[in-house]
């Protein structure tokens, strides 16, 4: 994992890198897990891309971690 906010962070990079590292899993199984990735919704993600829509069933848009990451970097 690596954090370059090339100069524009409000904290330091290994700061946010330490927050990412205690608040995500980045083992296979937990990301499968964590985003619920085993049900049948990517024909939804075919249309017109996934990035911005605003539907709870694509679970890798949630931004449900914020709250813990600042926290963790605090």
């Amino acid at each position: 994992m690596h954090v370059d906010t090339f100069g524009t962070g409000a904290v330091s990079d290994d700061k946010i890198l330490a927050a990412v590292l205690k608040v995500f899993s980045f083992k296979p199984a937990d990301i499968v897990k964590q985003l619920n990735l085993l049900r049948p919704i990517y024909s939804k993600s075919t249309n017109y891309g996934h990035f911005g829509k605003d539907d709870a069933d694509l679970t890798w848009e949630a931004v449900n971690k914020a709250d813990a990451l600042k926290k963790a970097v605090g």
